[in-house]
């Protein structure tokens, strides 16, 4: 059974329309990453996939339950949905260990003796144990980006988002947050992957969706998205650009 589910979801500004009737699953411990020219669609369909931007057609369905129907307990449910922004999106008034501790106790009602033990352990695997107690101004792109990705793992979530989280990154840090998202797949996490790394989606992810023009217009293996006998024209121009 699908862990995440989309039917025909469209998305519509004014006369704009961002998404175009997309279908979309997504298996437990599946990894998909999502590719595309900018402006298809790629980052409003990941945020559909949460209601952080609501549908204006079609359904969502999470572990069978349609997080689009009205009256659906969104928090509760968006609590088994991590999220890792572009922008990190850090409280800029708590430290590191505080970001990453206080949503566990709020969302999931832990102990603070519990969520700061899970908090530092996670800090520790993502090399920011020894900046626990810094304030996110004193940390760099790739440093807030860590402690991010440890704050959307302490919630234990059944599916990760990822809305391009290097674009932001100076280059030379780009690979230290590649290997722990590989690292994170390798576990088994599930996770739906906004990128432009062409190097991460085929190496590290089970399928990649390419979406351009609000639409999908493939859904492939790694292997076979970036075979030289991919016969989809539009894929090959993109990849020609890209690669």
């Amino acid at each position: 059974m699908a862990l995440l589910q989309t039917f025909g979801i469209t998305k519509r500004y004014g006369d704009h329309e961002v998404l175009r009737g997309i279908d979309f699953a997504i298996e437990p411990g599946e990894v998909v990453a999502v590719i595309g020219p900018s402006g298809g669609g790629k980052s409003t369909f990941l945020r559909c996939l949460n209601l952080l931007e609501t549908p204006t057609s079609g359904r969502v369905e999470f572990s069978g339950e349609e997080l689009t129907a009205g009256g659906s307990d969104l928090d509760r449910l968006r609590a088994r949905l991590g999220m890792v922004f572009q922008q990190f999106n850090l409280f800029p008034h708590m430290t590191a260990l505080r970001n990453v501790v206080l949503p566990q106790m709020n969302v999931l009602g832990r102990g603070r003796e519990e969520a700061e033990r899970k908090g530092r352990a996670l800090l520790e695997k993502v090399g920011m144990l020894e900046r626990a107690d810094i304030y996110p101004n004193r940390l760099s792109g790739g440093q807030k980006q860590r402690v991010a990705i440890a704050r959307a793992v302490a919630m234990d979530p059944e599916l990760i988002l990822f809305d391009e989280p290097t674009s932001a990154l100076d280059p030379e840090v780009v690979h230290d947050v590649l290997d722990i998202m590989t690292d994170l797949a390798r576990d088994g996490m599930t996770m739906v992957v906004v990128t432009h790394e062409m190097g991460f989606a085929r190496k590290v992810a089970d399928r990649v969706l390419f979406i351009d023009g609000g639409r999908i217009a493939a859904d492939l293996p790694p292997e076979e998205f970036f075979s030289e006998r991919n016969d989809n024209e539009r894929v090959r121009t993109f990849l020609a650009k890209v690669l």
